[in-house]
């Protein structure tokens, strides 16, 4: 039995396979395309998953899309009613976009369906889940628990922002939603908007920025935009939005609340009142988040909880809940963004559609989130030979030494191994590595490779048998999506010149052993690495603590600003290429920078639209 789950049409558009119930495939379509949170029909990822079960389109028992399009189409349609006459022009702008594609999604899909595959049957074969139902299932299904809480958090669905079920063996009831237009998702992105970045792309950046500030507007938000319940439950003051009826995200008098104009980021410098404003939506958001974690333990009474939604992305607070110790145990779906709802929707097919029962897994059923494609070393060299690339072909345990003392020696290294990672963290096959005991390494990946703004923290790999040693944190997070504080013995006295930095002067301040990996408040984002998951990985990890007592490594996605994870050999070489990093071990194919033919790194970097 074959499941085939999408989303698609918002942003990051994705597809996962199910074989039997088991996850063999899931990938994004900005991987294959090259357009970071591609939203359009995922047919490339499609097409990856069906080759991982060998078989064509027709052959799928039934193909899974992760929300439905005509509830959605009904919450926009009494959204405007509900503000009239506000709205008009977004009423105008939307309404034909609609109409002609969205209100018949269901045809519009049968029709790309039938592209991939004449023989596909639509009528028989295409259903629907909803929206945050799909990120339930993508959060329960693989978790390695038999029972429970279910919390997801996002923008917005079709109506639900957030959702709160119990999942119990196979089976998974929502028990409570909250509902447009009160939603957690929409007030950071809000946030998100005010300070200058990308909504649906930018938040993480406000969440790397706000331990450079302090949350002096945290009472502002509480009094004036959010009544907060104890609960956790709240509702917005929509005087101060614009994203139900307008074409931004907030309006006049939101910036005149906060005494300052939404910044443009093509002219305007980040200052400590945003760094600020970023501290104080951070502590509005740990304190939603608590507060509605507390209230469902109380409830419900069960030690588990498990996560999805794109705020759950939100490492910062999914650590302040796993610290918070209402619930024992936490789970998140690595994929916890709209691309998990294509996995979620394949998996309510099965376990709700089918009712086929549950297998659980100890660990999870994610596979380390190593569900893309993959390259032989056969495949690898033919892709490196053809773009002119000179390199050496090693053995297994070399390729591990190489890179291990490169990375000693101070390094920038590109690793491309195995299969591509789902969700937006490199995991360890598509990563930038290097030493986090160099003071100077951030500085030089942000600036000189990734291209990214300064303030940007970079996360610790960690042997998992090793974190309690270096991290307040005894706990597994193989994705990157917890966060706690480096160890007291690792961290540096600061001196008190340094101790009354304030904002962006903080930056350069030395924190601990590992300062690469330090943030501003001597926290970290956490990714745990475990033998079993990633053995080649976790092989490299042990390499460089032989050689350095260390570890530890500076762990990074392998692209650039504005560019998606790469996901082939071609696509690793290009950004090897075009920026500043020393070696790329790829497979075990070894490549030199200082032994490449001459390339254009300026004409690459401007590739991609900044995000």
């Amino acid at each position: 039995m074959r499941i085939l789950g999408i989303s698609a049409f918002y942003h990051d558009s994705a597809a996962a396979l199910l074989v039997d119930g088991e996850i063999v495939a899931a990938a994004q379509e900005e991987r294959f395309t090259r357009k970071k949170h591609d939203p359009g029909f995922p047919r490339n990822a499609i097409e990856y998953c069906l080759s991982q079960a060998d078989c064509s389109l027709h052959e799928i028992d039934f193909v899974v899309f992760y929300e439905k399009p005509f509830l959605k189409f009904e919450r926009l349609i009494e959204t405007y009613l509900a503000f009239a006459p506000r709205g008009l022009r977004s009423f105008g702008m939307a309404m034909p976009i609609w109409i002609k594609e969205k209100l018949f999604q269901k045809r519009m899909l049968g029709r790309m369906l039938n592209d991939l595959d004449p023989e596909f049957s639509p009528t028989t074969k295409l259903r629907f889940s909803e929206h945050h139902f799909s990120h339930a299932a993508s959060a329960f299904y693989p978790s390695p628990f038999r029972e429970a809480v279910v919390l997801t958090i996002d923008g917005v669905g079709e109506w639900a922002t957030a959702s709160a079920g119990i999942g119990r063996g196979s089976t998974l009831d929502i028990k409570k939603e909250l509902l447009f237009p009160h939603s957690l998702g929409l007030l950071y992105s809000a946030f998100t908007y005010y300070t200058g970045f990308k909504v649906n792309s930018g938040e993480y950046k406000v969440m790397g920025l706000a331990p450079y500030g302090e949350p002096k507007y945290k009472d502002v938000i509480l009094s004036k935009l959010v009544d907060l319940k104890q609960d956790g439950t709240f509702r917005l003051d929509q005087s101060y939005f614009n994203y139900c009826t307008g074409l931004t995200m907030t309006n006049d008098k939101f910036a005149r609340l906060f005494g300052n104009p939404v910044r443009d980021p093509t002219k305007d410098l980040l200052t400590q009142f945003h760094m600020d404003v970023a501290a104080s939506i951070q502590a509005v958001t740990d304190e939603i988040i608590l507060r509605l974690t507390r209230s469902l333990a109380r409830e419900y009474n069960i030690s588990n909880i498990c996560l999805a939604g794109g705020v759950a992305l939100n490492c910062v607070a999914n650590g302040k809940v796993l610290r918070d110790g209402a619930f024992k145990n936490i789970w998140i779906q690595p994929a916890a963004g709209d691309a998990g709802g294509a996995l979620g929707a394949a998996l309510a097919g099965w376990h709700v559609g089918l009712q086929k029962p549950r297998v659980v897994n100890p660990s999870d059923s994610m596979q380390g989130a190593l569900l893309g494609p993959g390259y032989d070393q056969l495949a690898i060299e033919q892709q490196l030979s053809s773009a002119g690339a000179v390199y050496e072909r090693v053995s297994d345990r070399d390729a591990i030494d190489v890179a291990a003392r490169s990375l000693a020696n101070g390094k920038a290294v590109g690793w491309f191994q195995g299969r591509m990672e789902f969700g937006p963290r490199a995991l360890g096959s598509r990563s930038i590595l290097a030493d986090p005991r160099s003071p100077t390494m951030q500085k030089l990946l942000n600036l000189k490779i990734k291209h990214r703004e300064s303030f940007r923290p970079f996360a610790p790999a960690v042997l998992r048998e090793d974190v309690a040693s270096w991290f307040e944190l005894d706990y597994d997070s193989p994705y990157m999506l917890l966060v706690a504080d480096v160890k007291s013995e690792h961290l540096r006295t600061m001196t008190l010149d340094e101790q009354r930095l304030f904002g962006i002067d903080k930056l350069n301040v030395v924190r601990s052993t590992i300062p690469a990996v330090t943030h501003v408040d001597n926290s970290a984002r956490i990714q745990t690495v475990q033998a079993d998951a990633n053995p080649r990985f976790h092989a490299l990890l042990t390499r460089f603590k032989e050689l350095t007592g260390c570890p530890v490594l500076v762990n990074t996605s392998f692209n650039v600003r504005g560019e998606p994870i790469v996901c082939s050999p071609k696509d690793a070489l290009r950004c090897f290429l075009g920026t500043e990093l020393d070696l790329l071990v790829c497979g075990n194919a070894l490549l030199w920078k200082d032994q490449q033919a001459p390339h254009k790194k300026a004409e690459y970097v401007h590739e991609f639209e900044l995000d």
